[in-house]
C-alpha cells in the first residue's frame, strides 16, 4: 500500500517535513498529494489574479481595466488590441502636445509614428513610418486620438505602401510574402 507515487512537488515537500516512518502510510502520501495539488492550483490562481494588476499581463482582468477607464468591454478583440486601447487612455490624459499625441498612438503600434501639428491650418497629421498598409486596429487610434485632441482639431492619417522602386528591387520570394493592401492603398477594403 505504501506504493502510492506523489505526483506534487509540494505534497512531496510536506511529506519530506514529517518524520521517515510516515513516508510508508498511503493515506498520509494520498492526503498529502491531494493537498499539494490543491496548493499548487492555490498558487498558480494567486499568480494569475496578481497578473491581472498589470495591462502587459492582464487576460481575463482587462475588463476590469476597461470598466475602470470607461471603455466599452469587447472580447472578440485579441488581447494586445484591448491592452493598446488601456495603454493610450491611461497616457492620453493631461495637456495636448505632440509628444502625449505620439505617446497615446505608440500604445497602439510598434513601428515608427511621426506627429506632426499644422497650427496654420488646425490640422495634426499622423504618419505612420514603419507598419505597411493600414494598422489592423485603426479604428480603435482614430477614436483615442478623437477623445485626446482637442476639437477644433483636424486628423490626417499618412500610411506607408510599398513604392515602385522598392518592388522593382524585390525577389519573387519577397514579392510573395507581401498583402496586396501592402502595395495600393486602394486594396485595404
Amino acid at each position: 500500500m505504501g506504493d502510492f507515487a506523489l505526483t506534487s512537488p509540494v505534497g512531496q515537500n510536506l511529506l519530506d517535513a514529517l518524520p521517515d516512518l510516515y513516508e510508508e502510510i498511503y493515506e498520509t502520501r494520498v492526503l498529502f498529494n491531494t493537498e499539494g495539488q490543491e496548493i499548487d492550483e492555490l498558487t498558480a490562481n494567486i499568480g494569475d489574479s496578481f497578473n491581472q494588476a498589470f495591462v502587459d499581463l492582464a487576460t481575463w482582468g482587462l475588463a476590469n481595466w476597461e470598466e475602470f477607464l470607461g471603455i466599452p468591454i469587447d472580447i472578440a478583440k485579441p488581447y494586445d488590441q484591448r491592452r493598446s486601447v488601456i495603454k493610450a487612455k491611461m497616457r492620453g490624459t493631461g495637456t495636448v502636445t505632440v509628444k502625449l499625441l505620439q505617446s497615446v498612438v505608440s500604445s497602439f503600434e510598434h513601428g515608427t509614428i511621426e506627429v506632426t501639428e499644422q497650427p496654420a491650418i488646425y490640422q495634426i497629421t499622423v504618419k505612420f513610418i514603419d507598419t505597411l498598409g493600414l494598422p489592423p486596429n485603426l479604428d480603435d487610434i482614430k477614436s483615442t486620438i478623437d477623445e485626446t485632441k482637442p476639437a477644433h482639431l483636424a486628423v490626417v492619417y499618412s500610411f506607408r505602401y510599398l513604392a515602385l522602386s522598392e518592388v522593382e528591387l524585390m525577389k519573387l520570394e519577397q514579392l510573395e510574402i507581401h498583402q496586396m493592401s501592402d502595395f495600393a492603398p486602394f486594396l485595404d477594403a
